[in-house]
């Protein structure tokens, strides 16, 4: 799995002229399932996301997690996140999981995170627009493999 996190003060993602998912300051959470992928991944990874110091404190340093500011994810799966550029010109996407499968983790990833702070949800498969106000910019992309890290 890999997901690109962005520090927001706000994003929303509209499907058509519909606006599905909203939040305040928090989280944008873009969502790759590649091959392979387990609830293992999601667990670890959801864990990260709401522990990961990436808040400003009183002294402006990164020390913060989502749960300390009470903060909201907005998750999005986003499977151009495991686009294969390195050869040609077009991306290729042989490692990214089978829809089915990467809507199931998709979905078992936003209720682990559900468990400890608010969620909302893209569309899998839509065509969505998001829109956010990056906070500082402050932008991460994290990759696991249990077995290999």
């Amino acid at each position: 799995m890999k997901v690109l996190i962005q520090r927001v003060s706000r994003a929303q993602v509209n499907v058509k002229k519909d606006i599905i998912g909203a939040i305040g300051p928090g989280l944008l959470v873009l969502v790759g399932v590649g091959q392979g992928d387990s609830e293992k991944e999601a667990d670890w990874l959801a864990e990260k996301i709401v522990n990961l110091r990436v808040f400003s404190d009183e002294e402006d340093q990164m020390n913060l997690s989502l749960l300390e500011v009470k903060g909201a994810v907005l998750l999005v799966s986003q499977f151009t996140l495991l686009g294969d550029c390195r050869k040609g010109r077009r991306p290729g996407f042989s490692q990214a999981a089978a829809p089915a499968e990467a809507e199931r983790l998709y979905k078992y990833l936003g209720q682990r995170l559900t468990d400890s702070v608010p969620v909302s949800y893209g569309e899998f498969g839509a065509h969505m627009k998001i829109s956010l106000v990056n906070d500082g910019p402050v932008t991460f992309l994290i990759e696991k493999n249990p077995e290999g890290q």
